[in-house]
Order: C-alpha cells, then structure tokens, then sequence
C-alpha cells in the first residue's frame, strides 16, 4: 500500500536517527480520524504522559512501542474514555471532544480490543457480543450479525458456540467481532498476539490488514515485539518516560534502532537478523549455548505428575519433564496450557495428586513450604508481584527472603549482615537503586525482576525455574536477563525456562518441549526445531 505520507531523501537508516523529518512522518490534522496534541496525564509527582502528539489516520495501521511504564496504556485509555487527561486535546475527524467514559469513545467511533479477555465463559458467543447493547435484543439478529462479521473477515467462529469451550485464539476473535459489530472507525489492539499461536497470529494480522485495507480504519497497535511492529505497521511511535521519542515510517527502520530508541542506548537484537531474513529463526543457533549436556545428570524430573482442582479438572495431566545439569529446556505453549500450575508446583505452592518429582535424584515432597528450596530448586516466578517480592519490605529484606536463617544471630536478624549481602547483590546483578533500604516497590520492573534473579541464583540452585523471565521488560532489560540465563546453564544449572514468547525459547533452549491441556505432546532438539511443527502443536493438534 502506498504511503501517503511526503517522503524525504535522508532515511533513519542511513542516518542512525529516527528524526519525524528524517522519516518523513509529519503530523497532518487534516488526514487524522484521531489527533492528540499535548496530551499530559500526572499521577501526583509522576507523568505517565507529556505532552504526547499522536495522531491515527484512515487506512493505516500505526504501532506503539515502548518500554515498561512509558506511558503506553495510558495513551490508550485516554483515548478510549478510561482516562480523562490533565491537559491536552483531542481530536476526531478534526473536531475537538472530551472523551469521559468509554459510551464516549464506543459513540465517537472508537473501539478497543484489550490483552486480556472480557468475555463471560458460561455464555454463548452471541450472547457474549451483545453485552453492553442498549435496546430491545433480538438474539436472531445478534447471531446473524455475528455470522456475517465471521464470514466476512475469516473468524470462523460460531455464534451458538459455549466461550468456555473455545481456545485462547478463538475467544479472540470473540473478542474482534464484539468491537467490529460497533462499526468503529478508530480501532485500538493491545498486545493482541500474547495468548495466541503464531499462525493464530498471523492470520490475525491478515485479517487486520483487511479491515484497513478495504474498509480504511485507523489502527492502533500496542505492540511489545519488534518483529511484530516492523511485520503489520505502516507507520510507528516510540515512548520512553511518559513522552514521544521518535516517529518513523516502518519501512525505513530497522528493530535494532527502534530498540535504541526505546531505551535509549544501543541493544544487541538477533531478532533483527530474523526479522530480516538474514538467519532462520529456528535453525540459527549461534546464541545457543554450545555446552554438550546429552550424558549430563538430570537435576530436574517430572514423572507422571498429575495436578486437579478440587473438581476433579487436570491442571497437569501425567506430565513428564527431565532437565539435565547445563541444559536450558524451553516449555512452548499457549498460555493457560499448565504453565502457571507447573512454575506453582516446583514453589512448593501446590501438591501432586500422583507421580512423583525429583531433584537431583532425590524425591521431594509436594506442597511443603520451602521443600523446592531447600531441594535445591530456585524459581522466578510469573507473577514476581503475587510470589516473587514483598513491595513494602526493603530491596535487602527482598534478596534475603529464603536465606534469612543465615542471617539470624542470638535470635535476632542481623542487619549488618544483611545490608553488606545485599550490596553486594546490588552491585553484582547491576541493580539500578538509591540503596539496600529502599523499598522495593521504588524499583521500575526490569530492576525488581533483577532482585528475584539475584536472590534465586546467589543460593546456587541445582535447578532454575525461569517462569515468563522477561514479561513486561523492556528491550534492555530482557537483554540483560536472557544473557543471566545463558551464563547460568553454562555454570551447570539446569534452567527449566516457561515461556509464552516462542522467539525467547527458540533463543536460548537447548532442547523445547510443547505442553497443552496440562500434558507434554511434544519434544525436539533445537537444532531439530521446526516452526511449524511447534505452532500445530502449540495449538493441540498432532504434527
């Protein structure tokens, strides 16, 4: 699709920046559907946006990128009617407005597809589309307009179908049909790709395109990978603290400036080199530990471990798993597979129903506090919130939690003691703070994942749980991280990495394992790794 946007002949690429001028991307109100100009929102001493400019237009798809807290949903909310902004205007086809509830923004043209579902699970898709609507409902008209909008954008779903029966990439083309059955003209997807396969998203992207394309929609799309940017956008801005850093037409950069520019320094990316087609994302093995680890002792095993609900629901249903000592296994998957359950299993947070784990050849009790640990077994976990760090306790009270004993002297804790442990915490794993006593909760999340990451490995662990290691991180930060993980399997840990990032195993796995509905379907070598193979079977088929 030709761009309409005036050109000019210095390209970022050529020069290293992604000056708007340099790339030709100019602010135009008369072509915006959406104008932003000066939008500011504060939440007591901290802006989440300054004064952004942004504008979305007819017929293109525009990306969003930035780093953890740069104000990205915030944008989005204010233009959804969720956030009113302290200063700012609006614009919609050139006419101001002040968007003060979502009914605002639904009425002005705008809709939102968001990461996380909002669908009822025991309601039908029709019924579940139809929530919100004013007016007499007319479940005849509600499925045929479900049919229609499914047959005309390749959804394929069907309106008669239970939610709670439906896979994570059908409930979100739910998801799509109950925004397009508004016919908005302003369409917003955050991170819309988290829970899905990739040939699910894929076909979500054509399916985006057509709806720009044919129908020529603005798009917004909230995006943390860079490859998925540089893929299914026209146009890009980039955030850091609150404000724009950078515009750029998509075609004219490349993912390792975009990086830069959203941290702010230089990163190194393989993805760029995949995204490129310059290596084969699940061939190229340069980044792959080279460590022989075939006839390595298994310090990891899960053999035949079954976990249910009190219903009698598997959540791991005869899970087997071997980890061996330097060995990175990567678990692919579909989020809500069994991950969270599994990384909760070896916390010591739930116990088996039958089978049996073992830990460097010793069993080990399910469901004991402090057993995994004790085991040897060290976890990040996948929500470091929930059961990772204590936000009011101190950075030291933090990297100190499961080695506290150790600090104890006559009965009290010994706070010198752990004050010079946690410096040198501090400086080892490059911890970006004013010092050991401040509360975690000052930490932006790339640093508090660092404090978790600290903690696990300073007690030597035989074993490493890496559960979503690089969620919410920006790009520096998860290039911090996946080397840690790397030089921890080449120190003779055996890192059991559980990841809904695809690119992020295939990057540091030895060997991947897929999990579905709580069960191993399948195993390969990463020299053996083939995409599609792990995408059918990512999403439950056989291959």
């Amino acid at each position: 699709m030709a761009s309409d946007v005036p050109t000019s002949s210095k390209s970022p690429a050529a020069s290293g920046s992604l000056d708007p001028d340099a790339a030709g991307l100019r602010l135009n109100p008369r072509r915006a559907a959406i104008r932003l100009d000066g939008v500011t929102k504060r939440y007591g001493a901290v802006t989440a946006c300054d004064h952004v400019d942004l504008e979305l237009r007819p017929g293109r798809i525009h990306g969003v990128l930035g780093e953890n807290g740069a104000g990205k949903s915030t944008l989005m909310k204010i233009m959804i009617g969720l956030v009113v902004p302290d200063e700012g205007v609006v614009s919609i086809d050139g006419s101001r407005v002040r968007l003060r509830s979502p009914t605002d923004a639904a009425d002005h043209g705008i809709g939102m597809v968001h990461q996380h579902f909002s669908l009822v699970e025991p309601l039908r898709v029709w019924e579940n589309v139809a929530l919100g609507e004013t007016g007499s409902l007319r479940p005849a008209d509600v499925r045929s307009r479900v049919g229609e909008i499914s047959e005309r954008y390749g959804l394929d779903v069907d309106p008669d179908a239970v939610v709670g029966d439906l896979p994570v990439g059908v409930r979100q083309r739910v998801e799509i049909i109950k925004c397009l059955r508004r016919d908005p003209s302003i369409l917003i997807f955050d991170e819309p790709t988290s829970v899905l396969t990739p040939a699910e998203s894929e076909r979500l992207f054509e399916t985006l395109r057509q709806v720009v394309d044919d129908e020529g929609r603005a798009v917004a799309l909230v995006s943390h990978k860079l490859d998925e940017i540089l893929r299914a956008t026209d146009e890009v801005t980039i955030m850091r603290r609150g404000a724009v850093v950078d515009r750029a037409l998509t075609s004219e950069v490349t993912a390792s400036q975009l990086a830069t520019s959203m941290v702010g320094r230089s990163v190194s990316l393989r993805s760029e080199r995949v995204a490129l087609g310059v290596v084969d994302a699940a061939t190229d093995g340069t980044d792959v530990p080279s460590t022989d680890v075939h006839d390595a002792p298994a310090v990891l095993a899960l053999d035949g471990v079954t976990v249910r609900t009190r219903d009698g629901r598997a959540l791991l249903d005869d899970l087997d798993v071997v980890v061996r000592a330097g060995e990175i296994v990567g678990v692919a998957g579909v989020e809500g597979n069994g991950q969270r359950p599994l990384g909760d299993l070896l916390s010591s947070l739930v116990e088996i129903d039958s089978g049996v784990v073992r830990v460097a050849g010793e069993v080990v009790q399910t469901g004991r506090a402090g057993a995994m640990a004790a085991a040897g077994v060290g976890v990040i976990p996948e929500d470091r919130h929930d059961s990772g760090v204590v936000l009011d306790m101190s950075i030291a009270e933090n990297l100190t939690l499961i080695d506290a004993p150790s600090f104890r002297r006559r009965g009290l804790m010994d706070r010198s003691a752990i004050r010079r442990r946690a410096e040198e915490l501090i400086e080892d794993f490059d911890i970006s703070c004013s010092g050991p006593e401040a509360p975690l909760s000052s930490l932006s999340g790339g640093n508090q994942q660092r404090v978790v990451l600290a903690r696990e490995l300073s007690a030597s662990p035989a074993v490493l749980v890496a559960a979503q290691p690089t969620r919410g991180l920006d790009v520096g930060a998860i290039e911090y991280m996946t080397d840690r993980l790397r030089r921890a399997a080449e120190s003779g840990v055996g890192v059991l990495l559980i990841s809904s990032e695809l690119q992020e195993i295939l990057d540091l796995a030895h060997r991947i394992v897929v999990i579905s509905r709580g069960r191993i379907i399948g195993e390969m070598d990463r020299s053996e790794a083939d995409l599609d193979r792990i995408g059918m079977l990512m999403g439950g088929q056989a291959a």
